[in-house]
Parts: structure tokens; sequence; C-alpha cells
């Protein structure tokens, strides 16, 4: 099946992948993966005002239609159809992450009824793991408890060491907030609570040194790195980044804190995005959505039991990341044919003409996907970082090889 895009500014419901004809592939012989990863937005506010966000700040405001809360009936709804997935497709572990806006708002109780609910809902013979994703600023030792009692584990989001962080990630009334997650992650570390400590997340601020924000993480010792790019595409691309331009600015950072991480005498860290294109490089798959060709199998539940793509989506345009479906009268299975969750199953097929031809596609996999967005073209282009990709990619391979090779002769 031919895979294109309609010449000139279409509305958004025409662009890339909205003409995408599912029908067709699915007589070809394409057969959806299931979802594994299940995002449940359980709290649609946070109590934070960080200027970079996706979800408050860029260009979907549909938050303020939502409900403050997911309703304990919405709650039962989900976990009825994660249940009802997971047993059709006869999946044998499950991923539910909790997420905001700041999910820890919903409180104690509402936390504990969403983990025990969810659990219960599905069959002993499917795992279930539960990660909670937050900004720190409420983590307290009641709250670490009851994680600890639930087994849920905790990402935390922090941009660095003190000045980088409450550059962005500020309260409402303009403080940073850097001092309260500090404190938060002191207690997650302690050894009562570090087996909970799932990692951190840091977005990329290039007026940061990249080394010392790394180290700066490094004192927490988590057990994952995650460094985001920022949001942006070919619309309103990234602070700092031309499109039409020759520089890799972002290359440029996250090449410094690579040679850092990899040179160090002993593995101090895993470092999501490395481990990935190290992966690639070896001839694996992927597991991240952000690279690589692997099919994305991640599905979100907003407040109000809407289902949606990857909330990252909301950078892009006003309601990209809708699929007008609902927990209460559409499967998930129904929406894996949705065209634009089906299109991030395709691999190599739904990659741009210019993707297609390029030496390091299989690892680079177009980049993140919200990355790519061009108004009139939807979807169908490479990410707006292709060339800081493509000079990460080159120099992690080149540092392989070169390894490789004084170990061959070595031996």
């Amino acid at each position: 099946m031919a895979i294109g895009v309609q010449s000139g500014p279409p509305a958004k419901s025409s662009e890339w992948p909205m003409n995408l004809d599912v029908g067709a592939l699915l007589e070809a012989g394409w057969r959806p993966t299931p979802f594994r990863q299940f995002i449940l937005k359980i709290h649609s506010r946070c109590n934070l005002a960080c200027d970079y966000c996706y979800v408050y700040e860029m260009a979907d405001q549909g938050w303020r239609r939502q409900p403050r809360r997911m309703s304990r009936a919405t709650i039962e709804l989900a976990a009825h159809r994660i249940a009802e997935h997971a047993r059709d497709n006869d999946l044998s572990h499950i991923e539910v992450i909790l997420h905001g806006g700041e999910p820890l708002l919903a409180g104690a109780d509402h936390i504990r009824f969403a983990v025990t609910t969810l659990r219960a809902a599905v069959d002993p013979g499917t795992e279930v793991s539960v990660l909670l994703q937050t900004n720190g600023v409420l983590l307290n030792t009641a709250f670490l408890d009851l994680f600890d009692a639930l087994d849920v584990s905790i990402g935390v989001s922090v941009d660095g060491d003190a000045e980088s962080h409450d550059r962005h990630r500020k309260r409402a009334d303009g403080m940073g907030s850097y001092a309260a997650v500090r404190a938060g992650l002191e207690k997650l570390t302690a050894p009562r609570y570090r087996h909970l400590f799932d990692g951190v997340l840091s977005t990329i601020d290039l007026r940061s040194d990249p080394v010392a924000t790394y180290e700066s993480l490094l004192r927490f010792a988590p057990p994952t790195m995650d460094f985001l790019l920022p949001h942006g595409n070919w619309d309103f691309p990234p602070p700092g980044l031309s499109p039409d331009g020759v520089t890799t600015p972002y290359a440029d950072w996250l090449i410094a804190v690579f040679d850092r991480w990899y040179g160090a005498p002993k593995k101090e860290t895993h470092v999501r995005l490395f481990s990935e294109i190290i992966r690639l490089l070896l001839g694996r798959d992927s597991r991240s959505e952000a690279i690589g060709l692997s099919p994305v199998t991640i599905v979100v539940v907003e407040t109000d039991g809407n289902l949606e793509q990857v909330d990252s989506l909301k950078a892009a345009y006003e309601g990209a990341a809708g699929t007008a479906m609902h927990v209460a009268r559409d499967t998930f299975d129904a929406a894996l044919l949705h065209p634009a969750i089906a299109v991030r199953q395709l691999g190599g097929r739904a990659l741009s003409a210019e993707c297609t031809v390029c030496d390091i596609k299989r690892v680079c996999g177009g980049g993140l996907y919200p990355h790519r967005y061009r108004s009139g073209r939807g979807f169908y282009n490479a990410s707006v970082y292709c060339r800081d990709l493509f000079r990460l990619i080159t120099h992690i391979h080149r540092t392989l090889a070169n390894d490789v090779a004084t170990l061959r002769k070595g031996s």
C-alpha cells in the first residue's frame, strides 16, 4: 500500500496521518501490536507553572475543560478496559503510569483506590507494574509509605541543579521549586524507600552546563536518567534551534553528557536515550518511543475518560492527541485502529521521504513523533531535531566502533 500525503494546506482532519487507510492495511495483512503502557491522568491540574510545559503552555489548552480529578467511576471503567485488553491479547505484563498535571494532588486515598482497583480488575496471570511520575514537591513520608505498601515506583522530574531547575520549574507565584523537590528526593532516596526510586526526568536547557547538569542529578544516585528534548516542531521550533541552520546545539549538549557518562570508570547510572541508541546500533529493537522504529504501545486515559494518543502531541495543535473515543464506550482494541495510533506501529513504512533515504533511519526512526509536525503536511516530516539526532547517533556509533576496534586489536 502506498503511503503519502496530500498536497497543499489541508485542514488538520485531513493532514497526515488522518488520511491513512487502516482498512487497506488490515486487508494487506498488517495487525496492530497491543497496548502495554497505560497512562492515567488522575489529576488535570498542577502545583507548578513550568514555562515549557506542553500541557499548560503550548498549543492545546484542553486541560481547561477537564475535571480536576479522575472520578472513581472513570477509574473503574479504565480498569475494566485495561483488564479486558490484557485478557483479550494474552498480555503477561502491563505498565500503568499515574500522571497529571501533578498526580499527588489527587490525594492518598484516591491514589490507593486507583491502584487497588486496577490490580483487582486485571486477571492474576497479568503482572501490573505501577509507576507514578511526580514533580516531587509534595513527596513526603505519608505518600512514600503508601507507595511502599502498594508497590508503586516513583519517577521525579528535576532539571539539574537549583539554578537550572528554578529557571523553568516555578510555582505560580514565580518562586522556584528546587528546594522542595530536593527535599522530596532526599526522602525518596533514603534507605527505607530507595527501592521505590525509578529515576529522574530532565528537560534540556541549552543555557545549563551539560556535565554540571548530569553530575547534579547523579548526586541522587538515580537508577535511570531521562533527558528530554524540549517540545517543538517545524512551525514552532525549540529554543535555540534554527531548523534552516547548520548548527546542532542539542546534539552538542547531549554529546558532552554522553562522553562524561560513557567515559566513567564504572557505570554510574542508566541514561535511557544513550542506552536505546546503543541497543539500536547493535541491531536490537528500541524500547522507547523517542527513537527507533518499534511499534508504539502507549495510550492515555484523560481525566474525563477520553482515550488519547501520547500527550506530548498537545505541543502541536489543539486536539492533536484526541481520538474521539472514551472508556465508557470504546475498547482499547478499537483505539489501536485509529489512524493516528496505527501509523505509529508501521515502522519504516510511516517515515517521510527524506527519512526513508537516510542511512541511520533504523536508529533514529524519524525522532519523537510530536517533533515532526508541520502545518499542511501533518506529521509526514523528519524531526525538527533531524540534524541534532544525526550528529548524536553518528558520534555514539563512532565511539562504539573505536572501542570495538581497540578490543579486536588487543585480542
